[in-house]
């Protein structure tokens, strides 16, 4: 697990050293302490506002380019830029421009500036703005279950943020080894997906040669982003949402919930997760070569 570091040491980026009067164990003391950073991140594309989002600030490019993708505004990385971030009294503003063409249909389902950490159906004046549908994921990616359980162990590993300030969620893209290429943080949930999203993009990485753990629960939003991402499957360490499950089977995602290192549950679409033996066959398999 990575090493928290001493209260004397500077802050992370995504963290900020706050006094604190701790008591524990009977003993005393006066202390800084990491606390994770959650400010107001404006999104304005072609100089009209769409979202604020309460997120935490670190790797915001990446955040600004997968909120584009998963929440539908563009249809490609092409079709958006990061023109700057500024770093505001208020919060920071992430200026970008998109097409024409798509502006004109964030017109149409705009959104008010305000949202509660990442929580992306927050201010949704429609209900076919807050409930879309991704287009079927067609990946035949296989992973086998012991790729999943070194996955959800390097997460864990990877997780400097939350390891220091003990406050933020984590997204990992993992190879179908089981190898973390990528992990993103964040106070919310779908804002550490949305910054992985847009990392994977930035470094060139295919949606259909891995797969997605996340340490959040699986809620209807974080299934809608990953299946529009093309992402084939997520695993998450807490419980899907009914809505969530709806939606991951008519995406065609495999959606897996309480992944732990001692088993898991598959909601939808089981032929992509290669389970293992079962301890019990495992077992008498092996007395009858012993036998022989």
């Amino acid at each position: 697990m990575p090493r928290k570091p001493a209260a004397s040491e500077p802050p992370s980026p995504g963290s900020v050293l706050r006094p604190v009067d701790r008591w524990r164990s009977g003993l005393h003391r006066h202390l800084g302490d990491h606390i994770a950073e959650e400010v107001p991140v404006a999104f304005v594309y072609n100089d009209a506002p769409f979202a604020v989002m309460m997120a935490t600030p670190s790797d915001l490019e990446d955040f600004a380019l997968g909120f584009a993708l998963s929440e539908g505004i563009v249809e490609a990385i092409g079709q958006v830029r990061v023109e700057r971030i500024e770093q505001l009294f208020e919060g920071v503003e992430i200026r970008l421009s998109i097409p024409v063409e798509r502006a004109g249909m964030l017109e149409r389902r705009r959104r008010s500036l305000s949202g509660r950490s990442g929580c992306g159906l927050c201010g949704s004046e429609l209900l076919e703005t807050a409930l879309r549908h991704p287009a079927p994921v067609r990946s035949g990616i296989r992973i086998e279950a012991a790729a999943l359980r070194r996955a959800l162990r390097a997460l864990h590993d990877a997780q400097t943020l939350n390891a220091l300030t003990g406050a933020t969620h984590a997204a990992g893209w993992a190879d179908q080894d089981g190898r973390i290429v990528l992990v993103r943080e964040d106070v919310g949930r779908h804002n550490a997906l949305d910054k992985l999203i847009g990392a994977m993009h930035r470094a060139g990485l295919a949606a259909d040669d891995g797969f997605l753990v996340v340490t959040s629960r699986a809620s209807y939003e974080m299934a809608m982003k990953a299946a529009s991402a093309g992402i084939a499957l997520m695993a998450a360490v807490s419980a899907p949402t009914a809505l969530a499950i709806t939606l991951a089977d008519r995406a065609g995602l495999t959606l897996i919930g309480f992944a732990r290192d001692d088993g898991y549950a598959v909601y939808t679409h089981p032929q992509r997760l290669l389970p293992e033996a079962p301890a019990e066959l495992t077992g008498a398999r092996r007395r009858g070569d012993s036998a022989t």
